[in-house]
């Protein structure tokens, strides 16, 4: 890899803890491709909303990931930004705010995550209009699709493109959907759009079976990893913590434990960006060690934990990887 100015600024500049481990996880992982791996990318938190996807969506355009793993709040929240990002609204005083003045965001219409605020009205809901005609459509056909595929038919249709506020190569779910990339999207129920189709649901519009299950996910998960870890293997590069890392890092042991298949590979890479500590049993905060017990890696895995802030490292080590 040449050099070109990030990768010159990195490699001068960060040679100790934390810094030190982000340059070995970005060499880590192009070593990994470089020999002919692949990599899966779990997305926790609201990484879409911190616009990763300036940096993800041209990941995914060269080959760089093989699978997503995020939460519904991820998949939703990238097409968010994508037709209501002047909407949003920043609050950098977020830390001085009283409950009083966060009642006040509610009753405009303004959703907070951290520092940001995401406008119900126009994005939430103009999402609501366009989805819910795919899901009514898949419904009454007796047909049945994984949440991130209704998502796909919504941007590949077109729809959308009316309502665009941001250059659409910034979006990491346009990138995929365009690549049909393979995404997870364990417990999707927690999302607005999970909650939304509940809501259809629960007042008999629309039948849960309309929306393929978790379950379904990880079989499909399954089938995909043993197609796809012959060689060099699958890596498991994690963004944050929670359901998003947790539940297809788990297909490892489910397949050689499980379901006895003996032969079956651990994953061959693991990066974890985090700031969760190992304190009070935090699942999140682990040592990639502790997976080994479980499992998941081999002993003789790369493994690299940085323990900082992803919407700093993750966008780093992507551009030390694309040669920004």
């Amino acid at each position: 890899m040449t050099n070109t100015p990030i990768k010159s600024f990195i490699e001068e500049h960060y040679l100790h803890f934390n810094s030190a481990a982000l340059v070995d996880a970005a060499k880590g992982y192009c070593l990994h491709l470089k020999e002919g791996g692949k990599m899966m990318v779990t997305l926790a938190g609201a990484m879409s909303t911190a616009e990763l996807g300036k940096s993800l969506a041209e990941m995914i355009r060269q080959d760089k990931i093989a699978i997503i793993s995020c939460t519904g709040a991820n998949l939703e929240e990238d097409i968010m930004n994508l037709v209501a990002h002047k909407h949003y609204r920043r609050v950098p005083h977020y830390r001085d705010l009283t409950p009083k003045d966060e009642w006040d965001l509610l009753e405009k219409g303004l959703n907070r995550v951290t520092d940001t605020c995401i406008p119900e009205e126009e994005a939430f809901r103009r999402l609501q209009a366009h989805i819910y005609k795919i899901w009514k459509d898949a419904d009454s056909k007796g047909e049945r699709y994984l949440p991130h595929e209704y998502m796909y038919k919504m941007l590949l249709s077109g729809v959308l493109e009316q309502y665009y506020e941001i250059d659409p190569k910034n979006s990491w779910m346009i990138a995929a959907a365009q690549k049909n990339l393979p995404i997870i999207v364990p417990g999707w129920e927690d999302s607005t759009m999970g909650n939304i189709f509940a809501s259809y649901c629960i007042k008999g519009d629309l039948k849960p079976s309309t929306m393929k299950s978790g379950i379904e996910y990880m079989m499909w998960l399954a089938d995909w990893y043993i197609k796809n870890s012959a060689g060099k293997g699958v890596g498991f590069f994690q963004i944050g913590g929670g359901i998003a890392g947790d539940f297809p890092i788990c297909v490892v042991p489910m397949l050689y434990q499980d379901l006895e298949m003996e032969k079956i590979p651990f994953w061959s890479y693991f990066c974890q960006i985090s700031d969760s500590t190992t304190s009070y049993g935090s699942y999140s905060g682990a040592v990639p060690n502790e997976k080994i017990t479980w499992g998941k890696l081999d002993i003789n895995t790369p493994k690299f934990i940085v323990e900082s802030d992803a919407t700093i490292v993750a966008p780093l080590i992507f551009a030390y990887i694309l040669g920004w």
